[in-house]
């Protein structure tokens, strides 16, 4: 870990200033794991000096903070949401995707159950899973990194992560795979087909988790919504599928939120207009 550090310090640059607090941008985050990425810490001016804080781990990191870095240059105004909370606050720390998104955010265990043929036609899209490699990276690497830099709460229930369409998918992955880690996780328009939407059956997925579920008996706190046009219009039978997996392996009552937003689609403008929700959600509010 040593080797780690003295690398990432000299690439810390300047921290700007950001509502309500100051970003850092750790440049090429290095990592035996996966690939180097750019690494965004948003810290609140409530979380500096002696105050610790709890940590969100937010998947897509480029898209929260600066506009002119985001898809579509649109950005989820993470840092904004975050200040106009009138509860706990908490570090974000943005974790920016690469060109291995689809690889690295694909549940691996998930995928593995899905059919030969399935397989290979979702494939296509990026090539073989990749996320153990990558929670490895956020929770053996990543983490100790922003526990030792910052002023946080290390412990278990103060560390959450979150994420929107495959982001999402992480997040819960993350959540079931590491529940020594995290406590709660948040899936904005959570991608459940997995692959693309036709490829695959809501049988055939609903099936998957359930299998993979059976290894990890659900821990935590789970959030997930979905809006109903766009890509997001394509979700319904598939949440429908999901949801008695999910209550099965025992998300259900207070331990899931699960929303309906009509009218929005797929975009981080959508996501951005609904954040406070499932940050409130994941901070016990």
């Amino acid at each position: 870990m040593k080797a780690l550090l003295a690398p990432l310090l000299a690439l810390l640059l300047a921290q700007p200033l950001l509502a309500g607090g100051t970003l850092a941008r750790h440049a090429a985050f290095p990592s035996t794991h996966v690939a180097p990425r750019e690494v965004l810490v948003w810290v609140p001016e409530e979380c500096t000096g002696k105050a610790r804080c709890p940590v969100v781990y937010m998947a897509d990191g480029q898209n929260l903070f600066e506009p002119g870095k985001s898809y579509g240059g649109e950005e989820w105004g993470a840092d904004e949401a975050m200040t106009a909370r009138k509860g706990q606050k908490a570090i974000l720390v943005g974790v920016s995707n690469t060109g291995l998104r689809w690889q690295e955010y694909m549940p691996q265990k998930v995928f593995e159950r899905l059919p030969a043929d399935v397989q290979a036609k979702a494939q296509k899209i990026g090539g073989p899973p990749v996320s153990d490699a990558y929670l490895k990276f956020l929770v053996t690497e990543l983490k100790p990194f922003i526990d030792k830099s910052y002023q946080t709460k290390s412990g278990r229930q103060s560390t959450f992560v979150m994420g929107s369409s495959m982001g999402g998918l992480i997040s819960l992955y993350a959540l079931a795979e590491y529940p020594e880690t995290f406590a709660a996780a948040a899936g904005l328009s959570t991608h459940w087909p997995l692959a693309t939407p036709g490829d695959v059956s809501p049988e055939q997925v609903a099936a998957a988790f359930d299998g993979w579920l059976k290894t990890r008996p659900a821990k935590g706190r789970l959030y997930t919504d979905r809006g109903d046009q766009a890509l997001d219009a394509s979700y319904a039978p598939y949440a429908a599928a999901m949801a008695p997996v999910l209550a099965r392996h025992g998300w259900s009552g207070a331990s899931l939120e699960d929303r309906l937003f009509p009218g929005t689609a797929h975009n981080e403008a959508a996501w951005r207009a609904r954040l406070a929700i499932p940050l409130g959600f994941l901070l016990g509010e």
